[in-house]
């Protein structure tokens, strides 16, 4: 082989060798471009940081209640016949005794004056009873007359008097019916509208009410209170009667069905005897000032008693607590701002606040707003909540006054 093909034959393999180097140099080159170019891992997600709040806040239950007149009379015939008149105006106050409708008198006067007849003529033969047993009783005494004659004169005069009796009773009656005629309340109070109307046949027989008429200036409240409230508060006192005492110096507020809070504060009236089968619950009645008539037979309200004062309780946000599947959870942050979810008991939530019984901490740190960037170990920039520290007291002041409420259990 000559020098040529010898030099050849060992250059292409070497000619091959610096190619591969010069294309692995221009990949590293291009890799180690592409790596130069590669954008920075992003920051941490900002979220919004709360920080749990520890305070003395009343405990105010609240339920629905629905309003009644403190007497409710409603009217009714006790006589059968026609109305003839409508005496007083629908839905205005009327007094006791103030006649609200007449019946047809007509048939009653004639009734009565029948009855003052009968009466005349048995008042009658009773005075000649009487006048005869007088001129029978000497006679009889000096035996000028039998002993059985004495028997009859007596017994004549008295089944007379007995008749005028019944006969005097008969024309109370008869005066009673005629009275009747005038339907009058009983109390005083506000009428209701008439449910029947003039020339109608009315009476006791045919089971039709005329109207209602209510007291309610006072007026009563009715709300149910469930057993383990009921308990919670009675084992508190020694004696029941005590228990009953506290009831009513407690403060009941109202709330209107337009969110307006009632200017008046009622107090405890009475408790039902049992717990009804069916709800689980005691019916409770409170006594509210009504001078207004703002309040109405029948109107539902919103009714708030404060019942005392939890030391101590721990608030937080609402939309800090998340809720899956029946169980409670929030976001806390650790020292090292990582998220850690952890399971919470709610209590009562009032506003935009809820009472945490179980779970937290006090001055423990919580994702308030943007819990739905994180998960467990999730690093996280804190930022302040939307709502100043001011906000925040404010929203406590309002929350947590007597005016307000939390949410009865």
């Amino acid at each position: 082989m000559n020098e040529r093909k010898i030099h050849r034959y060992f250059c292409i393999p070497f000619l091959l060798t610096h190619a591969s180097l010069a294309m692995l140099v221009g990949l590293l080159l291009t890799l180690q471009a592409c790596e130069k170019k590669k954008p920075p891992a992003p920051p941490p997600p900002a979220v919004e940081v709360v920080s749990v709040i520890q305070r003395d806040i009343p405990v105010i239950h609240e339920w629905v209640g629905t309003a009644d007149g403190l007497v409710n009379a409603t009217i009714r015939p006790q006589v059968t016949g026609y109305l003839i008149r409508q005496k007083y105006v629908e839905g205005d106050i009327v007094e006791k005794g103030q006649v609200l409708f007449e019946i047809d008198p007509r048939p009653f006067q004639a009734a009565l004056d029948q009855a003052k007849g009968t009466l005349a003529q048995f008042t009658a033969q009773w005075e000649d009873a009487k006048a005869n047993l007088a001129r029978v009783i000497p006679l009889a005494a000096q035996n000028a007359l039998s002993k059985k004659d004495l028997d009859d004169a007596t017994g004549a005069e008295r089944s007379a008097m007995a008749q005028v009796v019944a006969a005097s009773a008969a024309v109370e009656n008869a005066r009673i019916n005629l009275g009747f005629t005038k339907v009058i309340s009983p109390i005083h109070g506000m009428a209701g509208l008439a449910t029947t109307q003039i020339g109608n046949l009315v009476g006791p027989a045919l089971g039709r009410e005329l109207t209602t008429v209510s007291t309610i200036q006072p007026i009563k409240v009715y709300y149910s209170v469930n057993e383990q409230a009921y308990i919670d508060f009675m084992r508190r006192f020694s004696t029941s009667a005590a228990g009953l005492e506290k009831a009513r110096k407690l403060q009941i507020k109202l709330v209107l069905a337009d969110g307006t809070q009632y200017p008046y504060k009622g107090t405890f009236y009475a408790i039902d005897r049992q717990v009804d089968v069916t709800t689980g619950t005691l019916r409770v009645a409170a006594v509210f000032p009504n001078p207004r008539n703002l309040l109405r037979p029948g109107q539902f309200v919103r009714v708030r008693v404060l019942v005392g004062t939890k030391k101590g309780a721990l608030l937080i946000p609402q939309r800090a607590v998340n809720e899956l599947q029946g169980s409670y959870q929030v976001a806390v942050l650790g020292t090292d701002n990582r998220v850690y979810l952890r399971n919470v008991k709610p209590g009562e939530s009032v506003g935009m606040f809820w009472v945490i019984e179980q779970g937290l901490r006090p001055g423990e740190r919580m994702v308030a707003e943007g819990a739905q960037k994180v998960k467990q170990g999730t690093a996280v920039t804190p930022m302040p909540f939307a709502l100043s520290t001011t906000a925040i007291s404010r929203a406590l002041r309002t929350a947590f006054s007597p005016s307000t409420s939390a949410n009865g259990k």
